[in-house]
């Protein structure tokens, strides 16, 4: 029998502590000979990062043992950590970010290959790739000074217990590939103030006689074209995702510069490049491709058709580390309903298979399919309230969250979400927003952010949120805004500079963007400069800095404030939430501020997901006026 009871208060068997044991999953899944490998997240663990080998024909086992973690901090967003050479895998280590070399059978005791640096992370190495002669080719960040800026980047060989510079071309840089004749090997470069979305050069070198590259050349990539993801095809050709076009397409380029896009379309086969490493993109033969656009639906490309078909799956979501053996595809997938397991798809017959468990870990009625929308004239994704053994009373509205995605050069795709079905099972609706400076909309949509940060993801969020509050889907009177990151950055400019919303939740946000340049010292070196293209030169706009910054608009704050920090946060620190918290002692408003030592940009820990959740609802059913039932009253100052 159905019960009847206020948005919030609704009974659920989502829990804060069975959704986070349930989160983290696979990612980097990779083919080597017949062998499915990938990584694997474990918030139980303390967030490490596993790693996974599955024999032909056997089963899946844990590679290295739990003292260890697969995971790097190039450009402090991290890249692809290990590599599989003969009868060895190579893998970068999270405690003191050194690359080691172990059997690849269970047991084997990891070795280091590079030194132990002078200072904690003193070197730091990523996006590992398969050198010639039995080396490693990577990426490595040399600390310089003290400033989070003080980084240098060379691209380097392992070998021998050596580390060999091959040279560099730009301040920011990928992991180079080696041509199959070995003559050539290719990288991807960018320099400030640029980001890798705006104008990464595809950069190709000679390899020389003493294994270094000599001068490069840029093939494809300029001062507005970016390419996210290249393969070499043969040693006279690449296959190269760019977006001279306005969209990332897949291009053939020559290494003498020549290009031919294989497919024009309007649609987006690329991404971001936060983390080096993704593919977007795998060969499958005969002139066909598999391709992830838009964030997560997969694809066939055929150049011979030049056309983009779409492959109907109920798995909805891709994520880009697409690869492909014999006709039959490997990556990580899911969908709303359904956990992000390693997957193979037989593209001829059609099979699907789950190599890591994919079952729902809650009843499916219980969580919400998202609706997808333009509201308001802005893309979004709605999740209504879901619980099937509850009604609200007559005439009720829901309260709703307006969640703001980080980045901001990302996007929301909808995936399994139990942070949302946490609230949604309890009557409170969720809307994600891709607000204008998303990616997956073309480049012109994506820019339409620049110098407009503060201005235009503020406006699309309360637009989106008052639209569903005119339609009766939510009551305008209890909406939320939350998010983490740039999206906490949204969520603080949102709550002190509209009246749309009655609280807001900040997670490890940038709040102070004096603070974010490279001069306030508060920013790690990749985003040390990505303000100056989304608010406007420093400091000739320095006025601008400080009118938008939520810092300075603590007086205005239009309701309650919950923030939430990792103490160990390089992307944001939690100076900038001090001295915001600082501001609001006295105020009159209420809120509150936890703090987690150990973590860094995210909870990655089971215990932290869990009280983050759980502070979340018991701050809105306190502004909201409603009790919700079995968890901790979260205690709130003004």
């Amino acid at each position: 029998m159905v019960k009847i009871a206020s948005y919030g208060t609704w009974a659920s068997p989502i829990t804060a502590q069975r959704a986070a044991a349930a989160a983290g999953g696979p990612d980097w899944v990779d083919l080597y000979g017949a062998d499915v490998w990938w990584t694997e997240s474990r918030p139980s663990e303390g967030g490490r990062i596993a790693l996974m080998r599955l024999p032909a024909g056997g089963q899946a086992y844990e590679v290295l043992d739990t003292r260890w973690s697969a995971r790097n901090r190039l450009h402090e967003y991290g890249s692809r950590s290990w590599v599989v050479l003969h009868e060895r895998v190579v893998f970068t280590n999270w405690a003191d970010q050194r690359v080691y070399q172990a059997s690849w059978e269970a047991g084997g005791e990891p070795e280091p290959i590079t030194p132990q640096p002078q200072r904690e992370h003193g070197w730091r190495y990523g996006d590992l790739q398969a050198g010639p002669d039995g080396a490693v080719w990577c990426v490595r960040e040399t600390v310089t000074g003290d400033r989070p800026t003080d980084i240098r980047r060379d691209l380097v060989a392992l070998a021998d217990g050596q580390v060999r510079v091959l040279g560099a071309s730009h301040h920011f840089l990928s992991g180079p590939k080696i041509s199959p004749d070995g003559r050539h090997a290719a990288w991807l470069g960018w320099d400030h103030p640029e980001m890798p979305w705006d104008a990464a050069r595809l950069c190709v070198a000679p390899v020389l006689a003493d294994g270094t590259f000599g001068e490069h050349r840029v093939v494809a990539g300029g001062p507005s074209e970016a390419v996210c993801q290249f393969e070499w095809e043969d040693s006279a050709a690449l296959l190269v995702l760019t977006d001279p076009s306005g969209w990332w397409n897949l291009y053939r380029v020559g290494i003498d510069g020549r290009s031919r896009n294989l497919a024009p379309c309007e649609l987006e086969l690329g991404g971001p490049l936060w983390r080096m490493g993704a593919r977007f993109f795998t060969p499958l033969g005969s002139g066909r491709f598999a391709v992830v656009h838009s964030g997560g639906q997969l694809a066939i490309l055929d150049e011979r058709s030049a056309t983009v078909t779409d492959v109907d799956t109920d798995l909805t979501a891709w994520r880009a580390d697409l690869v492909a053996a014999d006709g039959v595809l490997y990556g990580a997938a899911g969908s709303a309903s359904l956990p992000m397991a390693v997957m193979s798809l037989d593209l001829s017959r059609g099979e699907v298979r789950a190599y890591t468990p994919q079952q729902a870990p809650f009843d499916p009625v219980l969580l919400p399919e998202p609706q997808a929308r333009t509201v308001a004239g802005v893309p979004a994704y709605v999740y209504p309230p879901c619980n099937p053994d509850y009604a609200a009373p007559s005439g009720e509205k829901p309260p709703y969250v307006v969640y703001v995605h980080g980045g901001p050069t990302h996007k929301y795709t909808p995936t399994l979400n139990l942070d949302f079905a946490y609230l949604t099972s309890r009557g409170i609706g969720v809307v994600a927003v891709n607000y204008g400076g998303s990616t997956g909309y073309g480049r012109a949509f994506r820019e339409s952010l620049r110098e407009q940060w503060g201005v235009v993801d503020v406006d699309d969020c309360a637009a989106v949120g008052l639209a569903l509050a005119a339609e009766n889907v939510a009551d305008g009177s209890r909406l939320a805004v939350m998010g983490g990151s740039a999206g906490g950055w949204t969520s603080a400019a949102s709550i002190t500079s509209t009246s749309v919303y009655a609280c807001a939740t900040i997670m490890y946000p940038i709040l102070d963007l004096a603070g974010w340049t490279a001069l306030g010292g508060e920013v790690h070196d990749m985003e040390s400069r990505y303000v100056e293209g989304l608010v406007g030169a420093w400091p000739a706009q320095r006025e601008r800095y400080a009118e938008r910054s939520p810092i300075n608009n603590v007086h205005r704050l239009a309701g309650p404030v919950l923030l939430l920090q990792g103490l160990e946060d390089e992307i944001c620190p939690p100076e900038q939430a001090d001295r915001f918290v600082a501001l609001l002692a006295g105020k009159g408003i209420p809120y509150a501020y936890l703090t987690f030592e150990g973590e860094q940009h995210g909870f990655r820990k089971a215990e932290n997901q869990r009280t983050v959740l759980e502070a979340q609802l018991s701050f809105y059913g306190q502004v909201f006026g409603f009790i919700p039932p079995g968890v901790p009253v979260l205690e709130l100052q003004s």
